[in-house]
């Protein structure tokens, strides 16, 4: 079975309240974005087998965790080589381990007809990552708590297309980001700016990490910036970074 495991990005990233257990209270609006994407092939094997291109270098990856996640509570789920075609970015606030991560449930789930049903894949999925739940729906989600939290967003962007870039040699970890953010209380809360115009998102919508991240990082300060010189109507950092996006009017 092959798959093409998308990245995502956020539409607004607020950080709420740091959390007695360390984690943040977070709002945000999930999109998936199919312009950069892995490869992803399962298929039944002798013995467990992860099979990474040349670009993967981390020995327990996500893949594998989701694969005996499953089969603590499915022991008969057959062995299986994964094959990983690595080509979305590590650390660009993209989500493109924890995309590989829900597809792989996913495919295991059809591959091998355990029955699951989405709700109960996103269960599996939070336990492997805060942003691994919105990849099992694939479609706009507004996220609450840790991201895990989902709810169905209706979001029309046809009239629009979307870039996404990434600084060459600069990855953000997750670490990094939230170890300089700081909560921030917005005027309109992000369910109600996204109702606005895009045109006037520019001063509605905002991400929390960009204050930190930009001034550890200028050139992905200057990269958003980029997309505004070139006509877009908003831009911003995707998730912690350091990919930044634009979208412009078709």
């Amino acid at each position: 079975m092959l798959s093409s495991p998308n990245v995502k990005i956020n539409l607004g990233l607020n950080i709420k309240t740091r959390r007695s257990d360390g984690y943040h209270e977070l709002e945000t609006l999930f999109l998936p974005y199919d312009g950069i994407c892995d490869g992803l092939e399962i298929e039944p094997a002798q013995s467990l087998e992860f099979v990474p291109s040349a670009n993967v270098t981390w020995d327990n990856d996500l893949t594998l965790r989701a694969y005996r996640l499953l089969k603590e509570d499915f022991p008969d789920l057959p062995a299986v080589r994964i094959r990983l075609d690595k080509k979305a970015p590590v650390g660009a606030g993209l989500g493109s381990g924890s995309s590989d991560c829900a597809f792989t449930l996913v495919m295991l789930n059809e591959l091998f007809d355990l029955g699951l049903e989405q709700k109960e894949l996103a269960g599996y999925a939070s336990r492997l990552g805060s942003d691994c739940p919105f990849f099992v729906y694939n479609r706009p989600m507004f996220g609450r708590g840790r991201g895990e939290i989902l709810s169905p967003y209706d979001i029309d962007l046809s009239a629009y297309r979307i870039e996404v870039s990434v600084p060459d040699g600069i990855s953000v970890s997750t670490r990094e980001a939230y170890a300089g953010v700081v909560p921030a209380a917005w005027d309109t809360p992000l369910e109600e700016a996204l109702k606005a115009p895009v045109n006037e998102w520019k001063n509605l919508i905002f991400n929390d990490f960009e204050k930190s991240v930009f001034a550890a990082h200028p050139q992905i300060a200057a990269l958003k910036q980029s997309f505004y010189d070139r006509g877009a109507v908003y831009a911003a950092m995707s998730g912690s970074g350091s990919a930044c996006f634009g979208i412009f009017e078709k």
